[in-house]
């Protein structure tokens, strides 16, 4: 079982369309802010001290589904639910649950990796988890 990760967001004006619902891309934004959290929480240092540390540049999402529910406006207090849902052997599923109160707005699953720098060509390539830090977020 994972631990569960709570993202409090204060939903503003320039969040929105014009028509005053939140723009769906910010949800993604709240989400990946979530997902930094997430590690953090656990005990994690920031991404830029564990490339110094441990060569991990971060954990970029490969593939995201996100199924909206109902909107929000600007004014709104929301939270980001967040919680490891599967691990592999070099990536993760991380499940996002944004709510509003007890109201579900939207939910996503993000596929991530661990990356480093390949020492040749600098590129991003996949890493496996660490055993350590999966044991540090269950």
């Amino acid at each position: 079982m994972s631990r569960l990760h709570h993202h409090p967001v204060q939903v503003h004006f320039g969040d929105c369309d014009p028509a005053g619902i939140v723009f769906f891309p910010n949800f993604s934004r709240w989400m990946d802010q979530s997902s930094l959290g997430f590690f953090m929480a656990c005990g994690l240092p920031p991404w830029r001290e564990l490339e110094t540390t441990r060569g991990i540049v971060g954990t970029p999402v490969l593939e995201i589904n996100t199924r909206f529910v109902a909107s929000a406006t600007y004014g709104e207090s929301i939270v980001v639910e967040t919680s490891v849902e599967e691990w592999r052997a070099k990536v993760f599923v991380h499940r996002h649950r944004v709510l509003r109160g007890d109201t579900l707005l939207c939910e996503s699953r993000e596929v991530r990796a661990f990356v480093g720098r390949d020492p040749q060509t600098g590129r991003l390539r996949a890493l496996p988890v660490p055993d350590d830090i999966r044991l540090a977020c269950s």
